[in-house]
């Protein structure tokens, strides 16, 4: 474990077979950190050298008040000087949900980099400029909900949001854990997160699917039929990729089945 000062940001990251002959790049999604991975990293094998990052305003790495810091941009920026700071010069890049947003935004500006890219219950982000400001509305409500109401308000309503029904079939060990971890975020981090790259803002990257070079899988879970449709749309827009759609899950394939999803991703490394 250890921290890296990146564009004015403490950046906090967790290296796990750090003598693996493959690299792994993880980004956790919206209210995770380093710590969604624990059970995937596990199952790998220790030739997978498995690089966790805690995304701007998320687990120990900073949250500044300033919202800029926090834009896609900036985001993918401070990523890239990371990477150069670890050394990295090609690696396979897994994102879950927000983290696949920024994974997929990474490999846009930076193929050369990115040797695949897995992204797992992840969008390109919202074609019309109608879409996009209604989701940037409902995300500054939510933004400002957190910051008034504070972290324990907040995630008392989201773990119980449609999207992670699937989680409430999970052991209440597990599902203590990804309480734990929602609650350990700070009000100003997440809030700043929604505001600054959340979907009603950050770039449509819908047109850019047809250029990536590198195989790309997608992975969705069977129960979460939204994403399921949505990652069908971009299998057929990118030029290497597959889309494998998990039995018996919902949106966190990771959180909900760990092993079969270190499999795949075995598997396909």
């Amino acid at each position: 474990m250890a921290r890296y000062a990146v564009n004015g940001i403490d950046v906090f990251v967790d290296q796990v077979n750090p003598l693996g002959m493959k690299t792994l790049v993880l980004l956790h999604g919206f209210t995770g950190s380093t710590k969604t991975w624990q059970h995937v990293v596990k199952a790998l094998s220790k030739s997978v050298r498995c690089i966790l990052v805690d995304l701007t305003g998320h687990g120990q790495t900073s949250a500044p008040k300033n919202v800029a810091v926090y834009s896609m941009t900036y985001q993918i920026d401070t990523l890239h000087e990371l990477f150069q700071q670890l050394h990295l010069e090609k690696f396979t890049l897994l994102g879950y949900s927000m983290g696949g947003r920024v994974a997929l935004s990474y490999a846009v500006k930076y193929p050369d980099k990115v040797e695949q890219l897995v992204l797992e219950s992840a969008s390109p982000g919202l074609k019309s400029e109608e879409e996009r400001a209604a989701r940037k509305e409902a995300d500054d409500a939510l933004a400002e909900k957190i910051l008034a109401n504070g972290i324990e308000s907040f995630v008392d309503k989201w773990e119980n949001i449609a999207l992670f029904a699937s989680q409430k079939l999970l052991s209440e060990h597990v599902q203590q854990e990804i309480r734990t971890e929602r609650l350990q975020q700070r009000a100003i981090g997440l809030a700043n997160s929604l505001r600054g790259m959340g979907t009603g803002v950050m770039p449509n990257l819908w047109d850019d699917l047809t250029i990536l070079p590198m195989p790309v899988t997608l992975l969705t879970g069977a129960l979460d039929e939204k994403f399921v449709t949505l990652n069908e749309k971009m299998q057929n827009l990118l030029t290497h990729a597959k889309h494998l759609t998990i039995p018996a899950v919902g949106h966190a394939i990771h959180v909900e089945n760990p092993l079969k999803f270190a499999t795949i991703v075995e598997e396909m490394i």
